[in-house]
């Protein structure tokens, strides 16, 4: 039986991964730092472990002890991560050091806990939880694009890297999810920069984000991730999810200033009081 690790494993895409990944058959331990709110995980035969992706010793711990009870971990799946929104100008570097630790340097750690393992073993699958954030842009998101773009590129030469042992890394695109991501989002955007010199741009940020409402289910994504785990030559990337391959597609047609002009369109569009909507 394969052995599956998901981080970010107390909500959203990392629960719904970890509830498909046992029912294809795998060994799941699902990671999280809010182990109490995965009993119901535990309650269905998932292995749950407290685990936080800005503790290195955290992590060390997690992956020992998967290793000591099951010997193995056929698949990683680095899912843990959050949205800090606001502009570059109010947004405090403390903050954009924790999203990158959050969101790229706990990602890469645990790759580098988890890969001797894979190579001794001949074979492997990490999954790497992008966006389509990865791959566009929008205003007062610098810091959490800046995160995303840059798995997007670790994960390219980890690709290589790994590719002569076996090893498949594979990139994960959600488009828009009905998960408590948008909801942080906005909080932090709105606390960040909702009352300054940027209001009218969070104003409408925060309208388009509540399309997100009208989303897909995080089981879109855990299922592609299910697909992307049991195949036996798995694409380098799949985009699924409300809006992602159109907008992933329209932002590789458009030049850069007619994508800047669609977007602040469609901020324009969504950010109307509802009554003036058409």
């Amino acid at each position: 039986m394969k052995v599956a690790l998901v981080t970010g494993a107390s909500s959203g895409i990392g629960e719904s991964t970890a509830v498909e990944l046992h029912k294809a058959g795998y060994t799941v331990y699902a990671a999280a730092r809010r182990v109490q709110r995965m009993e119901g995980l535990r309650a269905q035969g998932i292995r749950t472990l407290a685990m936080d992706v800005t503790s290195d010793e955290s992590m060390a711990e997690g992956v020992e002890k998967i290793i000591g009870e099951a010997g193995r971990i056929d698949v990683l799946v680095n899912n843990a991560g959050y949205g800090s929104y606001g502009a570059v100008e109010d947004v405090p570097l403390d903050e954009a050091r924790y999203q990158f630790e959050v969101n790229v340097f706990g990602l890469a750690r645990l790759v580098q806990l988890v890969s001797p393992h894979m190579r001794r073993a001949g074979s492997g699958k990490i999954i790497n939880v992008s966006s389509i954030g990865g791959r566009i842009y929008e205003p007062l998101g610098a810091w959490y694009h800046s995160t995303k773009f840059a798995v997007e590129g670790l994960s390219d030469s980890l690709r290589l890297e790994l590719r002569p042992f076996g090893i498949d890394v594979v990139v994960i695109q959600p488009g828009g999810i009905r998960t408590e991501w948008g909801g942080i989002a906005v909080e932090n955007l709105e606390k960040t920069s909702g009352g300054g010199a940027y209001a009218e741009q969070v104003r409408q940020l925060a309208a388009l984000f509540a399309q997100t409402e009208r989303g897909s289910e995080p089981k879109v994504i855990a299922d592609v991730i299910v697909k992307a785990a049991g195949a036996r030559r798995p694409r380098t990337r799949y985009a699924a999810g409300f809006g992602a391959k159109p907008i992933l597609f329209t932002r590789r047609v458009l030049p850069d200033r007619a994508f800047d002009a669609m977007f602040l369109g469609a901020l324009r569009l969504f950010g109307r009081p509802r009554e003036q909507k058409v």
